[in-house]
């Protein structure tokens, strides 16, 4: 952080700071602005995903207890690719009529096989809405230590400066302490919306997997029942 002709206590924009500062520091600026553009584009991501979610599952849900006939429901939805609980539905009744249209028409072990499938479908969707949340733990816990680490260097480059012009007035040490800490300020930018948004999506995540798995004991249930009519 070499002593600016621009930079001086009356010029400490946020631009100046930047600009002014050294290259590490500059490095570390740039990396967090990038990684909170990146949390940010996540965030939006995910409140469109869950939302889309959320708005599938209650038209499942009032669909499948509507009345309809599993068969109609399962044609509908089969025809065309789903998520959430509407793929759960169609992976389990794939199953059950796979089972029923087998020559041996045996039910031995199929209620083991649809739970099974049901298991399975449950761990690719919360997969995919977990997908991307590393970025926002990792984002929120490293972003303040980066951000330090410019701070750090920033510092210690302006303990040289001060050291070469040997003058330790505000108006030499203010400059250089405000580029230093300009970069935990942007760690901090950075960090806390990671934070709050992945301890959010991670109790939506929760939840959802919940719902889910709560419709699999249920549907689990229903079939258990026509199994046992039909052996």
């Amino acid at each position: 952080m070499n002593p600016a002709p621009g930079l001086d206590a009356a010029n400490l924009s946020l631009w100046s700071l930047f600009y002014n500062a050294d290259l590490i520091v500059k490095l570390v600026m740039v990396g967090l602005l990038v990684a909170s553009v990146w949390v940010w584009a996540i965030v939006i991501d995910k409140l469109l995903l869950f939302s889309r979610m959320r708005r599938a599952m209650d038209r499942f849900e009032q669909a499948f207890w509507s009345g309809q006939s599993l068969e109609e429901l399962y044609k509908s939805l089969a025809a065309r690719p789903s998520n959430s609980m509407a793929a759960l539905f169609v992976a389990a009744m794939r199953e059950w009529k796979r089972s029923l249209e087998g020559q041996a028409r045996s039910f031995a072990g199929l209620q083991m096989r649809i739970e099974k499938v049901m298991d399975v479908t449950i761990a690719r969707e919360i997969e995919r809405l977990e997908r991307r949340l590393l970025v926002l733990a990792t984002v929120g816990s490293a972003g303040p230590f980066i951000g330090l680490l410019g701070t750090v260097w920033g510092i210690m480059t302006s303990f040289r400066a001060i050291a070469g012009q040997q003058s330790t007035s505000l108006a030499v040490v203010a400059p250089g302490i405000a580029e230093a800490l300009f970069a935990t300020a942007i760690g901090l930018i950075a960090a806390i919306p990671a934070t709050i948004f992945y301890n959010k999506f991670s109790a939506e995540v929760n939840k959802q997997a919940q719902r889910l798995e709560g419709f699999a004991d249920e549907f689990s249930a229903i079939l258990s029942r026509q199994i046992d009519e039909r052996a």
